[in-house]
């Protein structure tokens, strides 16, 4: 193995670093939203997309390593692990950094369509948020997961109001508080964890936890609980979800569709942190989210579902379509069994591309309904109708559920992973959840393209340039149908390897790990 192939599973944090400091450095051209320098508008740009290209390659190649099963571990600074940060490569996280890159090379395209001109620095922000997102996906403990999400909550921040406007605002005040909250009680989660355990190496807590009774295994299920709240509230999990349908439709359409990444970084860390750590072999702490996680899973996608059926707008109607699409995502986590995971990784695969397309061809469809934008009233026709209708067509369909499109591929995984008493409710809610999305899209679409107004199309017809972009994404969920085979086999090694808690110690903390052989770091223990 050469160095550079060694550095490889940290690039994905370092070079969006570097690009976003160059960017910033070298300026965007923007003296104000009104004044452009083009070269430096060019020159931005060309920089920005063609970092994420190379970290769409480095992604592929890092992906193709852990398809062969393999823990990559890259410890910073040679410090061994609990003690050093360590970032942790498997196929479920190498699956996510690849996931990232494919949506944010289009939607960075498609910013600059003009997008990134209403406000500075849009691209250097871009790039600290794939840097938080990437981050999250490959950190082995959780304090760096904490880092991780600060950093790309920070660059959401200023994201969502980017190119300002009242709207973004008033719904940015509540979301950086309520972010706020939730990372205060990351943090009282996470030292519970350690005061019991020593350790936030999230290896080394899978291997620990089992140990703790009484009082000691109370207190970590009092952090583990905490955290629950925390990643559910990423996730968007009801309750916990008010917040996203107005902030997803306040922020401008490549945001958005960018933000569709971000609830599943909470999916993740459910996956992981309550799924592993606290998943089998925790001993009186196992399964601390099982009694939580299914009814709120199944309650929350069906509410979100009819939520959709109400929405005012297509922005709105796609945010409650998001949470639904994550409470199914967390069905079939909460089912708790490799298949149900391995349905559970191939529908976040789709779900997050399947939800970016769709808020950029809302965005489409908006730019040719003139002052009505994107709410579901009567406008004039809109200026390409087969073009626009074609891809709200198959974008919808693939939400509903149909075949053979991914949508449906991922849902029957979910159905076909459901047994014992679970099984009734798990069908129920997946299908009512199908069919409810089923009325809420077909509403919005023969309101956009049916009822129109007594008037000429409109004159307005959108830039080639945006269309190739939102196509980019439709491909790359069209192609997780067309791999649907080796994705399967990829997703259910996935489900296996994330269940392998002593492996994962052994990769981590050494060839003495796992099979009860952990070592001790708190004082008072045996050495």
């Amino acid at each position: 193995m050469t160095w550079l192939q060694g550095q490889l599973p940290v690039l994905p944090v370092v070079l969006p670093l570097i690009t976003a400091a160059l960017l910033l450095a070298g300026g965007d051209g923007l003296d104000s939203p009104e004044v452009a320098d083009r070269r430096a508008v060019m020159r931005t740009r060309v920089l920005s997309l063609s970092s994420i290209a190379v970290l769409l390659g480095i992604s592929a190649a890092l992906a193709v390593d852990a398809a062969g099963g393999d823990w990559r571990v890259y410890r910073l600074g040679e410090w061994q692990a609990p003690f050093g940060i360590v970032l942790t490569i498997d196929r479920l996280s190498a699956a996510m950094v690849l996931l990232t890159q494919a949506v944010a090379l289009p939607v960075a395209a498609y910013a600059c369509g003009g997008w990134d001109l209403r406000g500075r620095h849009f691209h250097a922000l871009l790039h600290f948020q794939l840097m938080g997102l990437n981050g999250a996906f490959l950190t082995g403990d959780l304090f760096n997961l904490f880092v991780f999400f600060e950093v790309l909550l920070i660059a959401s921040y200023v994201l969502l109001v980017h190119g300002q406007g009242r709207q973004r605002f008033r719904v940015g005040v509540p979301y950086v508080a309520l972010n706020l909250a939730a990372s205060g009680l990351f943090l009282i989660g996470v030292a519970l964890l350690y005061a019991v355990t020593g350790t936030l190496n999230m290896a080394d807590l899978a291997m620990r936890v089992g140990r703790f009774t009484g009082t000691e295994a109370l207190l970590l299920q009092v952090g583990g609980l905490l955290l629950l709240v925390v990643f559910g509230f990423k996730a968007a999990l009801v309750p916990l979800h008010l917040w996203l349908p107005a902030t997803y439709a306040a922020a401008s359409p490549p945001v958005a569709a960018l933000f569709a990444l971000m609830t599943k970084v909470g999916v993740y860390a459910i996956l992981r942190v309550h799924g592993v750590v606290f998943g089998e072999g925790a001993g009186v702490s196992a399964w601390l989210a099982a009694d939580w996680l299914l009814p709120l899973a199944l309650g929350g996608s069906l509410l979100a579902a009819l939520g959709a059926l109400g929405a005012n707008s297509l922005s709105r109607m796609i945010g409650w379509l998001t949470i639904a699409s994550v409470g199914t995502i967390l069905v079939a986590v909460s089912l708790y069994t490799p298949g149900a995971w391995s349905a559970a990784i191939y529908y976040t695969l789709h779900s997050t591309l399947v939800m970016a397309a769709l808020f950029l061809v809302a965005d489409l469809i908006a730019q040719e309904r003139g002052r009505r934008g994107d709410r579901l009233a009567m406008a004039a026709p809109v200026a390409q109708p087969a073009l626009l209708g074609s891809l709200l067509v198959l974008v919808a369909a693939s939400v509903v559920g149909l075949p053979p499109l991914p949508g449906f591929i991922g849902k029957l995984m979910i159905l076909q992973a459901a047994t014992g008493p679970s099984a009734p409710w798990v069908w129920s809610a997946v299908l009512l959840v199908g069919f409810v999305s089923l009325l809420s899209l077909a509403r919005a679409g023969s309101l956009v393209f049916w009822k129109v107004a007594a008037a000429p199309p409109s004159a307005q017809r959108a830039r080639s340039g945006l269309v190739a972009a939102t196509a980019l994404v439709v491909l790359a969920m069209l192609g997780l149908t067309i791999a649907a085979a080796p994705l399967k086999r990829y997703t259910d090694a996935a489900a296996a390897q994330l269940a392998d808690r002593e492996g994962l110690a052994r990769a981590v903390l050494g060839p003495d790990a796992g099979a009860g052989a952990v070592r001790p770091y708190r004082a008072g223990e045996d050495r």
